[in-house]
């Protein structure tokens, strides 16, 4: 079974495909001519029976090359150049042989539902011009997407409860309760930026009275410049990940009760008492089960789709006629095949 295929491979998984309307839109633009191109418009593609051309090139690749062109010159800018026309034909291709599926299986998306997706798209702030009919079909086209990725892929998975112990015991720590601690802080600020010894020695000063025994909560409302100094420095509850990283190192070996030593951030110098601190916990496998099948689901549904993508190119001829765009010898191309199932 014949089959051209070219690097690097994008697919789309189903979950993303619910998203990939949205996306369509910013593919209407019009672009000048690819790089090394010497004509209007040509064939740079055969998907089966079907024709990619230039001037749909042209519009898929727009948006990527004008990035490229922003971000890279000379040989970088050129060699990214190449790699993004290579990856815009690639889906180009992959998604022509997926809409050949759906043909196949009689799939299609009414003018209504067109309309009633552009509405939709509207109400959430999209920008789309329904009276253009680049817009409308690329709408079209991928609402035929979701659908016959929906009735041969998503349609076939199947989340057994063995699965998703599986998936449990092998991801615990996604679905643990980070660690909590109860806080109280003193933050002394430099008044200016060249106070900053000012405000060094003012920190431990404070420090040192701590150490003598004299109460947190009463130097924290004389001291402190911290928003919380007037109810004596308390921060109340926060969680592992919620701290600067600063203070966050400086508490990890705190037990209750127990001070840092002084603490520099960005906002000034800190002298941090740990309160309380509870450890991380793991929850319970009934608790997250309803997760874990969304998760696998998704997992699965994606190894389904990739699965997929490869049988219909496996089963597929595909030509590649880029030199109008690269400076580079096209692919080498087999004899096309005359068996019936090439032709529609």
């Amino acid at each position: 079974m014949p089959m051209i295929t070219i690097r690097p491979v994008i697919t789309m998984a189903p979950g993303l495909l619910r998203h990939v309307v949205f996306f369509a839109l910013g593919l209407i633009a019009q672009a000048p001519l690819l790089s090394a191109a010497q004509v209007e418009d040509g064939i740079i593609a055969i998907v089966n029976s079907d024709l990619i051309m230039l001037s749909e090139m042209k519009r898929e690749f727009a948006p990527e090359r004008d990035r490229i062109q922003k971000e890279y010159r000379g040989e970088a800018l050129a060699r990214r150049l190449k790699m993004a026309e290579y990856m815009a034909l690639t889906t180009m291709i992959e998604r022509k042989l997926q809409l050949q599926a759906a043909k196949a299986r009689g799939i299609s998306v009414t003018d209504q539902e067109v309309l009633q997706t552009v509405q939709q798209m509207k109400q959430q702030g999209k920008a789309i011009d329904e009276t253009n009919p680049v817009a409308l079909k690329n709408v079209r086209e991928q609402l035929t997407l979701l659908r016959i990725a929906d009735r041969d892929v998503r349609s076939g998975v199947m989340v057994g409860d063995s699965d998703m112990k599986r998936y449990f015991q092998e991801h615990r720590d996604r679905f643990a309760l980070s660690e909590e601690y109860t806080l109280s802080q003193i933050l002394i600020r430099p008044r200016s930026p060249e106070d900053t010894a000012g405000a060094q020695e003012k920190v431990r000063e404070v420090l040192a009275r701590l150490k003598q025994g004299e109460s947190f909560e009463d130097l924290a409302l004389r001291f402190s410049d911290g928003p919380t100094a007037a109810s004596g420095g308390r921060l109340g509850l926060v969680r592992q990940g919620e701290l600067l990283p600063a203070i966050e190192r400086a508490i990890t070996n705190l037990v209750p009760g127990g001070i840092s030593d002084v603490i520099e951030t960005s906002e000034g110098f800190n002298l941090v008492r740990l309160e309380d601190k509870k450890p991380k916990q793991f929850r319970p496998y009934e608790q997250v089960r309803s997760e874990i099948q969304r998760l696998v689901f998704q997992q699965k549904s994606e190894d389904a789709y990739q699965t997929w993508l490869t049988e219909l190119k496996n089963k597929a001829y595909i030509e590649i006629k880029f030199e109008s765009a690269l400076s580079e010898p096209s692919t080498i191309v087999p004899t096309p095949r005359t068996s019936p199932t090439n032709k529609r």
